[in-house]
């Protein structure tokens, strides 16, 4: 009876801790949700990053470095000027299909060139895609285009979609200029001040 009655005391006094509540907070005020980000948009905003960390590496990367490739790759790994003369066909041909418009003539990759001139390509293969970005609204970004296929084929495409490859291909050679000045001790566009 003893053990019993040391075990009800005890449960009585512990229970009302058990019962407190925790302060009342107040009551948030409700915030409308942010707006939806369409698909224009959100390329638009894409475009924006990756079009402002390839136009600093062009222009971070000395002169003398355009013909930087790795030590001890094989020769077919391009230089940096190569890649940047890569990055600008493509944004050429990608952004050019999406304004359904012929793209510009590619440049070839193993020219000589002097930085201005690897920058104002570049820059100008931007603007292409600058015109193709502002362009585009969520209802033109679906809209079907014929373009030329493979093998002397036309096949419909909804117009987002060389922009979303074009953004793909940017992004991965960025990563490829990015190992580049890396290895020439230079801090990438997308790092500073990190």
């Amino acid at each position: 009876m003893k053990k019993c009655f040391i075990i009800l005391a005890a449960m009585l006094c512990v229970a009302p801790a058990f019962g407190q509540q925790a302060p009342a907070t107040p009551a948030a005020t409700p915030q409308s949700p942010p707006p939806p980000t369409d698909i224009a948009l959100n390329l638009k905003r894409q475009h924006a990053t990756i079009r402002k960390n390839l136009a600093a590496s062009a222009a971070k990367m000395a002169e003398t470095d355009y013909g930087f490739r790795p030590q001890g790759v094989d020769p077919v790994v391009r230089t940096f000027g190569q890649f940047i003369v890569h990055v600008a066909n493509a944004n050429n041909s990608f952004c050019a299909r999406a304004l359904g418009e012929p793209a510009k003539a590619a440049v070839d990759e193993k020219a000589t060139m002097t930085k201005a001139e690897y920058v104002k390509l570049l820059e100008d293969s931007l603007a292409v895609c600058d015109r193709a970005h502002e362009s585009l609204t969520p209802s033109t970004a679906v809209e079907m285009l014929k373009v030329a296929g493979r093998n002397n084929t036309t096949v419909e495409i909804a117009r987002a979609n060389p922009l979303i490859n074009n953004l793909a291909h940017n992004n991965e050679h960025y990563g490829n200029l990015v190992t580049y000045m890396r290895a020439k001790g230079l801090v990438p566009p997308s790092s500073e001040g990190q």
